[in-house]
């Protein structure tokens, strides 16, 4: 074996992870549907909550669907199926990831979940929101933060007011 032969081979595989890459989505929704399922199966329900349908069937048929798809998706991907960009989307599938803004988005929703108990549900939804914007792009330091207050109190009120779904208040839960 001559000494470019290791180096073809690296370019080889490097090559054929390229154009199969969309079997890491299938992984992650693989991973998904497992911790769904098991998640579901390690439930703990109470005797008088058990009927044909009860809080396990939601998260059965979804971790199932998971991965049903996650399976699809992967003989589909080996048998040479790619995503195609739709008509009205301006991307450009050859083009690598902007991963610095991947990057952002996971550390802002990161921080949003160490921060929701000691700040709650609207300061740290404020964050998130103005974080995401940043990330995405916008760069307006007045309209923004506004924005993403405001989007963050009526997110806040609308799921503990309304729908009864108890978010942490944090500091301002006597205010709001």
């Amino acid at each position: 074996m001559g000494p470019g032969s290791e180096e073809t081979r690296e370019r080889g595989r490097r090559s054929w992870l390229r154009e199969h890459s969309e079997l890491g989505v299938g992984v992650l929704l693989l991973a998904l549907g497992a911790l769904v399922l098991t998640d579901a199966l390690t439930m703990d329900v109470e005797i008088t909550q058990r009927g044909p349908i009860g809080p396990r069937t939601v998260p059965l048929a979804v971790g199932a669907g998971l991965l049903v798809v996650a399976v699809l998706l992967a003989v589909d991907v080996l048998r040479g199926g790619r995503g195609e960009a739709e008509g009205g989307e301006d991307i450009d599938l050859s083009e690598p990831a902007d991963w610095r803004t991947v990057l952002l988005l996971a550390g802002v929703f990161l921080a949003t979940a160490v921060l929701i108990e000691p700040l709650g549900f609207p300061l740290a939804g404020a964050l998130l929101f103005w974080g995401s914007a940043y990330a995405l792009g916008s760069r307006s330091l007045h309209r923004d933060p506004l924005i993403a207050a405001m989007l963050a109190v009526v997110t806040y009120e609308v799921f503990n007011n309304l729908l009864g779904v108890p978010l942490p208040g944090g500091p301002l839960m006597g205010v709001l």
